[in-house]
């Protein structure tokens, strides 16, 4: 199998008999072995009821996931990256929004030029001035932070080795950071490609400016997760060790200013009456709390099943 197309759909029906013609005729006439993978993300319409139609016209070419429930974008990826047996795996968006032109292009440079990871740049939008602007915003931020050089990191479409998509493991909201998760696997080779964006021909957005906001939440947990998610202490331990110590050092200063004050019959108040008391008190218990939180988070990673699962590049 050539390439594996995973698209993550909720209430799409109108638009995928049109996509998967588009989708057939592109690999046809570039001679590639394909499958489609459709994942009815919980749809309230006849979404199902088409994909099951397609699976009856094309045959083995389109395999269906149904969820019981509308889990979100990232479950739905995973749950097609685990079925995906393509050397290449492509994610789409249902909406006709990402041309199936780019199809064979990418694949290329996965194939030919090596790439692990190929984002897709939608570097002319046909969105409204509200969303572009945000848009910007976020992926400066993002490349700032973590350093890899995309345009567009929320791009659905984008291309994988098939190694990619079976090392890492997409949850929550995290299919927006895909990129900095194969990074973190290991996956250096990563590049992007100028692609064509279609305005919505069905249907409306399923995504507010909310995504703003979560998706800037969602980028302080993957980096937390990827750097510290095997060893807790080494966030939770420094920092509440360096707390305890500040605190510790204002008490010190407390104390020694107080005996100072004594020793050479000064006026000296109660040290519980400074509120600096409470401010290093707090500090001190915060620290231990942290500290304990590591200790926790260590014990919880010990008994993980997942401890030592690790990315082997090669054997012999």
């Amino acid at each position: 199998m050539d390439i594996s197309i995973v698209i993550p759909l909720y209430n799409e029906e109108k638009s995928l008999p049109e996509l998967t013609a588009w989708i057939k005729r592109v690999v046809d006439a570039h001679q590639l072995r394909c499958e489609v993978i459709m994942v009815d993300d919980g749809s309230t319409d006849g979404s199902w009821s088409t994909v099951q139609q397609l699976s009856k016209v094309y045959g083995e070419m389109v395999r269906g996931i149904r969820f019981q429930h509308n889990y979100g974008k990232s479950a739905a990826l995973f749950c097609g990256f685990e079925m995906a047996q393509g050397a290449v795996v492509v994610t789409m968006d249902a909406d006709l929004q990402d041309s199936p032109d780019e199809l064979p292009e990418l694949y290329r440079m996965v194939q030919a030029e090596g790439y692990d990871v190929v984002s897709g740049w939608k570097k002319k939008r046909y969105d409204p001035l509200g969303k572009r602007l945000p848009s910007k915003l976020y992926n400066a931020t993002v490349r700032r932070i973590t350093g890899i050089k995309l345009h567009d990191f929320n791009c659905g479409l984008k291309a994988y080795k098939k190694k990619v998509v079976k090392s890492i493991e997409v949850f929550g909201d995290m299919h927006r950071y895909i990129p900095v998760l194969a990074k973190q696997a290991g996956f250096r080779k990563i590049g992007e490609k100028v692609v064509q964006h279609r305005a919505r021909k069905y249907g409306e957005s399923k995504f507010g400016w909310q995504r703003l906001l979560t998706g800037s939440l969602d980028l302080l947990s993957v980096l937390f997760l990827t750097k510290f998610g095997k060893k807790p202490m080494h966030f939770f331990g420094v920092l509440g060790t360096l707390m305890f110590l500040i605190g510790l050092a204002m008490a010190i200063y407390l104390g020694a200013s107080k005996i100072y004050r004594i020793n050479h019959s000064l006026p000296a108040t109660l040290i519980t009456s400074s509120p600096y008391f409470y401010i290093d008190l707090t500090v001190m218990i915060m620290g231990t709390l942290l500290f304990l939180s590591g200790y926790l988070g260590e014990l919880i990673v010990r008994n993980a099943g997942d401890r030592n699962q690790y990315t082997v590049e090669e054997k012999f």
